[in-house]
């Protein structure tokens, strides 16, 4: 049987629409996917490690060779830690922490990044250098100062420190992302609006504004995980225990000397499982914003 010609072969490439490719794409694909999988199997497995631990007997927990799977399955660890702990209270407090940073940190470097990237005024380069060289500046420098200052005002033992200065900018990075975002979308959809009569604000919010719904996202993702995670900000600022958030209040629940790691690990899954809900619905939004923001820099 006489082998096809490249000329006879042309129009079966067109009947798969372009996609017929030469071998070693497909191995170099193949060995590309084996490679994630065994990386994001090595990922996992501090996962797996407290998801398995916090099902556990604490007798179960050091035993060699390793458990992975318990025996029997202690779904209660779950309920007896609520009531060793006021889980519940660090998790209300982490909550209203969060959302109350997180939603001042869209507001603020939406409004900032408007400004920086439609606004001409003069000293705007040298502002936003300025901005943006903030960002090698140690948080450590200014750490003191803050707390001289929220300490003046009498907003110690407050949720006030944690939630107001996201309020104020929502940080130098937020705001170059949203500015990369806004240099994407062409001025004519300003020009059109100001035609209109529209002024500034009404064209940050009613166009602007959700055209930015990509970028907004991948930043809420990290501010969220910022603020839910944050340890050294409730530890300054937070005294008493009925104000403490659960990072805090996970790390005074560890007691070397009870050595209860099956509960630990059960306290510990109530703060990582919002993390992992969050990103699994807003991984496609995520990495959306995070490329967009690199295609044009004017």
């Amino acid at each position: 049987m006489a082998t096809a010609t490249a000329t006879e072969m042309q129009p079966a490439k067109r009947a798969l629409g372009g996609r017929l490719k030469p071998w070693p794409y497909y191995v170099k694909r193949f060995f590309l996917y084996i490679i994630m999988l065994v990386l994001s199997a090595i990922f996992m497995v501090p996962l797996a490690w407290m998801l398995s631990t916090s099902l556990k007997t604490q007798g179960q927990v050091f035993a060699n060779p390793p458990i992975w799977i318990p025996r029997p399955i202690m779904w209660q660890n779950y309920i007896e830690v609520l009531s060793v702990a006021p889980i519940l209270r660090w998790l209300s407090n982490t909550f209203i922490v969060t959302v109350s940073a997180t939603l001042g940190t869209l507001v603020s470097s939406s409004m900032v990044g408007f400004g920086f990237a439609r606004l001409r005024f003069p000293g705007r380069g040298f502002l936003f250098g300025l901005l943006l060289a903030t960002m090698m500046l140690p948080g450590i420098v200014t750490m003191i100062p803050t707390f001289i200052l929220f300490k003046t005002i009498n907003w110690l033992d407050t949720f006030l420190p944690l939630i107001v200065p996201s309020y104020f900018g929502g940080g130098a990075y937020n705001i170059f992302l949203v500015r990369q975002f806004y240099l994407t979308i062409p001025t004519d959809f300003d020009d059109a609006a100001r035609i209109d009569g529209a002024n500034n604000w009404t064209i940050w919010l009613r166009i602007m504004l959700p055209l930015n719904a990509p970028v907004l996202t991948a930043i809420g993702i990290f501010s969220f995980v910022g603020h839910w995670n944050e340890f050294m900000g409730p530890l300054i600022y937070l005294f008493s225990e009925e104000k403490k958030t659960l990072a805090l209040g996970l790390r005074a629940f560890v007691d070397p000397y009870l050595a209860s790691y099956h509960l630990n690990m059960a306290a510990a899954f109530y703060l990582t499982l919002p993390m992992i809900i969050i990103f699994f619905f807003g991984q496609r939004y995520f990495l959306k914003g995070v490329v967009m923001t690199g295609i044009t820099g004017r």
